[in-house]
């Protein structure tokens, strides 16, 4: 798979090269702004954008904007954004994007657990989601009780907020110390009670997590 990174801080960006490159992605350009990171996704269509929140010239929400570009004009473009702090507003404007498969928003520190944050990326590249934790909880805070989720229990809006942050039923399961026969169990009333059939197949997991995300705009 091939990718493009977009990250002002050059140190950053050369280890964000490593880490990428040990995930097998082809780094096809890296930048340090928002045009030139448009520039890139024109020209190589890569499969990934890693893109930093705050950019040059403003330092505000350059990777943002360009991020919903890349969305609007590559929807096929998975995007991953980072963030040096918790900014909400930022990860609801992707989110609100007509096409969200094949997004995430976490914090730079994750970056630091190689392990984990691989599995990000290939989540988010291969049409997934990866919410840092921080962001989910402030997103439920601002959920309240609209319908459909209303419908769930607490139990099941814990195991619907770990899979939007894109965790597997193994690693929600050891988050909530239960057993993964009974996050299956969780996981299909959820579906059941956000109407998504059994004809949806595999993609329901992705419709189950936007529902959630739905749910805090």
């Amino acid at each position: 798979m091939r990718a493009v990174i977009a990250e002002d801080s050059v140190l950053l960006r050369i280890g964000l090269v490593r880490v990428l490159e040990m995930a097998g992605f082809e780094v096809a350009a890296e930048t340090g702004d928002g045009e030139s990171l448009l520039a890139a996704v024109e020209t190589h269509r890569p499969e990934l954008a890693l893109v930093d929140v705050r950019m040059p010239p403003g330092f505000t929400d350059e990777g943002v904007r360009a991020a919903l570009r890349i969305r609007e004009a590559s929807p096929a473009t998975a995007v991953l954004l980072l963030s040096q702090y918790v900014e909400e507003r930022y990860a609801a404007d992707l989110l609100a994007t007509q096409s969200r498969a094949g997004i995430g928003y976490l914090l730079k520190q994750r970056v630091a657990d190689v392990e984990e944050f691989i599995d990000a990326l290939r989540r988010v590249a291969g049409g997934g989601t990866a919410l840092d934790p921080q962001v989910v909880a402030q997103l439920l805070l601002r959920r309240g009780g609209s319908d459909p989720l209303s419908r769930l229990t607490p139990r099941e809006r814990e195991v619907l907020a770990l899979m939007a942050e894109g965790r597997s039923n193994g690693g929600i399961a050891a988050a909530l110390v239960v057993s993964e026969s009974a996050v299956a169990k969780h996981i299909n009333s959820i579906f059941a009670k956000l109407d998504l059939s059994a004809a949806d197949g595999d993609h329901r997991r992705v419709l189950a997590v936007l529902r959630f995300l739905d749910g805090t705009q």
